[in-house]
Formats: structure tokens, sequence, C-alpha cells
């Protein structure tokens, strides 16, 4: 009878992990602010559903793009990783942009984000709370 001792290895549970997740405060209050962060996976493939903050009215996740000389923003949906198991968003790039920040948020606090995926588990992470042109 054939052996099947090397189906028998243990798939690891899909799983994220955020890195460097900072929020941007805007220049003028009641304007959007931003988020970045990288995020890595051991599951492909795996999607970003969403990104969810308790301070922040709505989240909108985009990409900037340049077309024809003119720079606009275009809604992402369904956001994949790449071959390595990473997903970037950084400024000029893709981000969240976030409407509605409560006013009690200030730079110098810690904010948390929730991410959803599918098919992996929500993850919860701190985000360093900036001011518009602080440190990125």
């Amino acid at each position: 009878m054939p052996s099947l001792s090397g189906c028998d290895r243990t798939i690891p549970d899909p799983r994220v992990e955020v890195e460097q997740a900072t929020v941007i405060l805007p220049v003028v209050p009641g304007r959007p602010g931003s988020a970045y962060f990288t995020l890595r996976t051991n599951n492909d493939p795996t999607k970003l559903v969403s990104v969810t903050i308790p301070d922040v009215a709505r989240i909108a996740l985009h990409r900037s793009v340049t077309e024809g000389g003119i720079a606009r923003m275009a809604p992402l949906d369904g956001v994949t990783f790449d071959d390595e198991g990473r997903l970037r968003f950084a400024p000029g790039g893709s981000h969240a942009m976030l409407f509605g920040i409560s006013p009690k948020v200030k730079a110098g606090d810690a904010i948390r984000l929730i991410f959803t995926f599918d098919p992996a588990p929500a993850v919860t992470a701190e985000a360093e709370v900036r001011a518009f042109g602080g440190d990125e």
C-alpha cells in the first residue's frame, strides 16, 4: 500500500502581521486624514477587506494614480498581497483615507486599527498618530 506520509504535513492557519502603522492627521480639522502600514501574510491568496478605527467615522482605501500628468485617487476593493506576502500602504501609493476623525485624537496618541481579511482572521494593531508634515 502506498504511503501518504508527505500529505500529513500541517498547513499553518492563515495569519497577517501589521508593521509600521501610522495615522496622519489632516492639516485642517474636519478634512480627511490618512493611514499607512505594511501587512505581511503567510497565506496566498489573502485579501484585505477593510480597515476600521473606532475614532473614525468612515475609511476608504485608495491608491494614487498619475494618468496623462494628472494625479488622482482610485478606490481599492479586495486588495491582494504581492507574491512575497506583503501589502504596503505608503505616501504616494496606496493609503487609507480617514473621514470624520474624532477631535479627541491628537498627535502623539496611539490609535487602534482593526484589519479584516479573507480568509485570515481579523487583526488589531496600534498606530502612532502624527501631525501632517511630521516624520513619516
